[in-house]
């Protein structure tokens, strides 16, 4: 386990996040730093949380892009039911409105150090660039993180969720591109790039970020290649399918 007892008061966290992975990851790591936390898959379902009495938290972290109620107006209304300070997570740049109404920022991926910045109020670090073509399958600095704060047969259950979530992105990629509907093909991407991230899976996070970028990125990796993006997810996953096999047995 992190022992961040000592550098950082233990809060009670809702965590808001409608991507299940990047959701399961966060909360994994808030409690293995010693924090209460509680989470909720969107707007609705936090506003029932607190509405309800069944959570007081001390801080709010809440992914910056989901479905229904979010953004600047899910802010505005927890303000109107918590004190909790309220901190956005995100895969990329925070629009100006929802910068300004939120106490703090998280770039998704982070690790337990970044979170204890944020709530000891701390500078942020910067913004990293997009992860090259020839990186790992996973992150060795991340997945090592993980093997510290918990046993291996956790380890394995987040990089299967991770696999079984690439395969179902796989699928409604490939619809959203037989509509050629570019808002759904920009979400999923951002999806990927989230959780995938949180778990260190680069080459997939990569993808992801090219994917919710649309026509940006190298020439092989456009919204006009469908086929070629397609593949090169279907490999991310078969990669990290191989590294359970070889690295993270059942």
């Amino acid at each position: 386990m992190v022992d961040l007892a000592s550098k950082s008061e233990l809060r009670e966290v809702l965590l808001i996040d409608d991507d299940l992975v990047s959701r399961e990851v966060t909360a994994t790591l808030l409690t293995l730093s010693g924090h209460t936390v509680q989470t909720a898959e969107d707007g609705h379902a936090c506003m029932r949380l607190l509405a309800g009495g069944a959570c007081c938290p001390d801080v709010i972290l809440m992914d910056a892009q989901m479905p229904g109620i979010s953004g600047s107006e899910l802010v505005a209304e927890l303000r109107t039911h918590t004190q909790a300070r309220i901190y956005a997570i995100s895969a990329g740049e925070l629009p100006r409105e929802m910068a300004a109404a939120v106490d703090g920022f998280l770039l998704k991926p982070f690790d337990a150090e970044a979170v204890r910045r944020l709530f000891d109020a701390s500078p942020q670090p910067a913004a990293t660039s997009l992860p090259q073509p020839d990186e790992p399958v996973v992150n060795p600095e991340t997945l090592a993180q993980f093997r510290r704060m918990m046993p291996e047969a956790a380890v394995n259950q987040i990089y299967t969720a991770v696999v079984t979530d690439l395969e179902r992105r796989i699928e409604e990629l490939g619809a959203a591109m037989g509509r050629n509907d570019e808002a759904e093909i920009r979400r999923i991407g951002h999806a990927i790039k989230g959780g995938c991230g949180m778990a260190g899976a680069m080459q997939a996070a990569r993808l992801g970020a090219l994917l919710e970028s649309g026509s940006g990125g190298p020439e092989s990796y456009r919204l006009d290649n469908k086929a070629a993006v397609l593949r090169d997810l279907r490999a991310a996953t078969r990669a990290l399918e191989r590294m359970l096999e070889a690295k993270l047995p059942a």
